[in-house]
């Protein structure tokens, strides 16, 4: 059985961390991803996708995140239910990060185009929500150089050429 998510979107509003009695943070956040196809009146549509950091995710969603930004996560659908304050039952599905990458740079503006995967990234990996390491051993974190001389590409003096059989296919 498989339960696998992967979600694209951007923050429907700021988030917001929370700690648990026992000092482990949370944060419950919501992701609009566009829908492929226009509605009737010729509108973008999006879906509104519920969502849940635990740890170390929550944290850096909260103080790096607002509203607006551009983030990537897989994780996988939970369900789960409530006695809501009518004594209704109330259901819910989230999706619970393993992993989330912040797709623009800090300083960018909503909405810019040619976003990358620059600035920070988290991923903890696996099904462990607590692991310090990704899932083949290692923290999977893009270096971010702030300085010129740290940057082993900044002098590069156009396209590297590589030969066919440097080629691993």
């Amino acid at each position: 059985m498989i339960n696998r998510v992967v979600i694209v979107g951007r923050l429907a509003k700021d988030p917001e961390v929370r700690f648990t009695p026992n000092g482990i943070a949370s944060c419950r956040f919501t992701v609009a991803v566009n829908r492929t196809f226009k509605g009737q009146n010729g509108e973008q549509e999006a879906d509104f996708i519920n969502c849940q950091a635990w740890r170390k995710h929550a944290e850096n969603l909260a103080n790096f995140m607002k509203k607006g930004s551009l983030i990537g996560l897989e994780g996988r659908i939970q369900t789960g239910s409530y006695e809501g304050q009518d004594g209704k039952r109330v259901f819910t599905t989230d999706v619970v990060a393993d992993s989330i990458q912040f797709l623009e740079p800090r300083n960018s503006t909503v909405g810019s185009q040619g976003a990358s995967n620059h600035e920070s990234s988290t991923n903890t990996g696996g099904q462990h929500q607590g692991s310090s390491q990704g899932q083949y051993g290692g923290n999977n974190n893009q270096p971010s150089y702030t300085r010129a001389d740290e940057d082993p590409f900044a002098n590069s003096k156009g396209p590297i050429e590589v030969d066919e059989s440097d080629l691993p296919f």
